[in-house]
């Protein structure tokens, strides 16, 4: 018998950080073999993302997934035990066509992701393969280590509206390696505490580990950042920039107007392009996610015209989803695409949605959620894709240390650093 044939899939609910239950997946080989995956769970989600199957009713307020587990026992497992693991499409591709909805919203996102994941790492462990490896394999990519993008301040969903924009991020631009990027990171991240604490501003940490200072706007949070930087000892736009994850989506009202709660202010489609136009002309912000919403299909392509000349990454506008980042590229809306594994729903859909990307010049965002697990293969994807970028989330709180040290371990292979070079427009 072939050593990568399936002989059992197992599913359990187990939590993630929010306390919330999540799905862990563990797929065994006639090797004796085995490989096992847990899902994270997003707060700021879009509508054309994979469904996370939840069980409703009053258990667990309703956010159990007793269900997706008993979809994959019962359903998924019997489908897919005597199948080959090591080929991931035709794995991925029976378990879209079970489901049979267009967002896997019969079995679950959750539970066809989870099985997925583990059959990659099982598949992995019966060809002693570092993770990264096998996804090398499988996207057909040279491994490199990708740039970390890291939550300094939150607000929007991660942190009960604390701000109006979700997340203020830094990116070590001048790093010559993960590890340098790494400390600087932390650097940033100790210095930023440190100014809240002496200004009496809330150091409590987001859903993603952020701090959430409260800031009425914007530009009190980028000066805040600017602070931080020279506190740390970091030149602002040389070694360290910055990035900014609006999550507009979020912030649309029923007319269609971006409100700004917090500020107390309305934005149309043209007052949000100015207000980031503005941010670009005053602090070194080098990339922006989801400066418009998910369905502002007729505004992406003026707003990508007059600030493309950074990095403008499309999260709920593409939902890591081909067809809707080829929508993009030929209407010219954005020029990165964030990748979250759990928006697709399969590893397979996934690595096209990257190859997508990659082939009309797009950079990649290898991205977690603010609900994640202990499982560290994001780190693994991030680098065997050659991603170029990783939004893991601040550096604090376990399931977000556990990826940035995989990280570190990858290091030591001596992998090429992706720098600055995957850092769409900035990069060329």
């Amino acid at each position: 018998m072939t050593s990568t044939i399936i002989s059992a899939i197992h599913a359990r609910q187990l939590l993630d950080s929010r306390g919330r239950p999540t799905l862990e997946a563990e797929v065994s080989l006639a090797s004796g073999d085995s490989g096992r995956a847990s899902v994270p769970s997003g707060a700021s989600t879009g509508k054309a993302e994979a469904v996370e199957l939840r069980d409703g009713g009053h258990a667990w307020g309703g956010l159990g997934v007793a269900q997706a587990v008993d979809n994959v026992r019962k359903l998924i497992a019997p489908s897919l035990i005597g199948m080959d693991a090591s080929d991931q499409s035709k794995l991925d591709s029976m378990m879209r066509e079970m489901d049979g909805t267009p967002n896997l919203g019969r079995l679950g996102g959750n539970a066809i992701l989870a099985v997925s994941l583990a059959a990659v790492r099982a598949s992995a462990a019966v060809g002693r393969q570092p993770l990264y490896r096998r996804f090398a394999e499988l996207a057909g990519a040279e491994p490199a280590m990708p740039l970390p993008m890291v939550n300094i301040l939150s607000g929007g969903l991660h942190a009960g509206r604390g701000m109006d924009v979700q997340d203020f991020l830094v990116m070590p631009v001048g790093a010559g390696s993960y590890g340098e990027a790494l400390q600087w990171v932390c650097r940033v991240r100790d210095a930023a505490g440190r100014i809240c604490a002496e200004r009496g501003l809330p150091t409590l940490l987001a859903d993603e580990g952020g701090l959430s200072p409260g800031f009425a706007t914007s530009f009190e949070a980028l000066d805040l950042m600017l602070r931080s930087f020279e506190a740390a000892g970091l030149r602002a736009g040389e070694d360290v920039a910055i990035a900014i994850d609006v999550a507009s989506s979020s912030l649309v009202d029923e007319d269609g107007a971006y409100v700004f709660g917090r500020e107390g202010r309305s934005y149309s489609s043209a007052g949000m392009i100015g207000l980031q136009k503005e941010w670009i002309s005053r602090y070194p912000v080098i990339s922006i996610e989801d400066g418009l919403g998910e369905d502002d299909w007729d505004n992406w392509p003026e707003m990508t015209r007059q600030l493309g000349r950074i990095q403008l990454v499309g999260d709920d506008l593409f939902a890591t989803r081909p067809d809707r980042i080829r929508r993009g590229i030929e209407s010219g809306a954005a020029n990165a695409a964030l990748i979250k594994v759990n928006q697709n729903g399969t590893v397979s859909g996934t690595l096209d949605a990257i190859r997508t990307a990659r082939e009309a010049g797009y950079a990649t965002v290898i991205s977690a959620r603010s609900g994640e697990t202990e499982d560290d293969y994001l780190a693994d994807l991030a680098v065997g894709t050659a991603g170029g970028q990783i939004k893991v989330g601040s550096v604090r709180t376990s399931e977000r240390m556990a990826k940035y040290n995989q990280l570190l371990r990858i290091e030591e292979a001596g992998l090429p650093w992706a720098g600055t070079s995957a850092i769409g427009p900035f990069g060329r």
